[in-house]
């Protein structure tokens, strides 16, 4: 694993305690455009580029973002274990944001999930495309969605209405706490399984996805959802 250290940026900020973790993955023709919506709300953050075999990391170089790299590629799971390990070390960190690198997570909204945590009380705080009125979400994405959603016990028990949001808020104590196993898209269903399983506050704030051409065809299938839930379950019942 190698790491590029940013420039500290000058002044102080609502959120200089907080860090935005952002695994990057083939986005070299967004990656910049996105760290820089992020910077100037939020002025640490983190890019972990997975083995990307384009141009990522030389964007992400040229920004004020630390960029991580992992030599090869591991999967979005172990690339957001890798920026959380690394945020926790960072002087001041107390916060940790996981922000898509695609486009389609807006800043303000992240500040809304940081404030659910700081001062609601909460140790995490999900997105929820199914709150207030952020409903417009593609009919495929929906059903991937609602089935995640029904067919996951850990969901069921947290009350979520949306398992699979990529944006999402842990304090100090729940980032130290969570372990990602699961390399792959999977391991989204294995932060659910984590908090519900364990005693921290968790609840979930409406946000928007901005879901452009770009970033839906990165998306999951229907049956991609029902296979990680599959694999969750077996791995559940090999625990003792």
């Amino acid at each position: 694993m190698q790491t590029a250290e940013a420039p500290g940026s000058a002044g102080t900020s609502e959120f200089d305690d907080v860090w935005v973790v952002i695994p990057v993955y083939n986005e070299g023709s967004v990656i910049a455009e996105v760290v820089a919506g992020v910077l100037p709300t939020f002025p640490n953050v983190v890019c972990v580029d997975d083995g990307s075999r384009d141009d990522s990391a030389d964007h992400i170089f040229r920004t004020a973002a630390h960029l991580v790299s992992h030599p090869v590629n591991l999967g979005q799971g172990a690339a957001l274990q890798t920026g959380l390990e690394y945020a926790l070390l960072q002087e001041g960190a107390e916060y940790f944001v996981t922000f898509d690198a695609d486009g389609q997570h807006r800043v303000e909204d992240a500040a809304e999930l940081v404030r659910a945590v700081r001062d609601g009380g909460a140790d995490v705080a999900l997105g929820s495309r199914f709150l207030s009125g952020t409903v417009h979400v593609p009919w495929v994405k929906r059903a991937l969605l609602k089935t995640v959603a029904a067919l996951s016990p850990a969901a069921r028990r947290l009350e979520l209405t949306d398992a699979h949001n990529g944006l999402r808020v842990l304090n100090r104590a729940a980032a130290s706490q969570l372990k990602i196993t699961m390399n792959g898209m999977a391991h989204a269903s294995e932060i659910v399984d984590y908090l519900a399983r364990s005693e921290l506050e968790v609840t979930e704030v409406p946000v928007t996805v901005l879901y452009t051409d770009y970033s839906k065809a990165k998306g999951q299938s229907l049956i991609n959802g029902v296979n990680i839930l599959f694999d969750l379950s077996l791995r559940s019942r090999r625990t003792p």
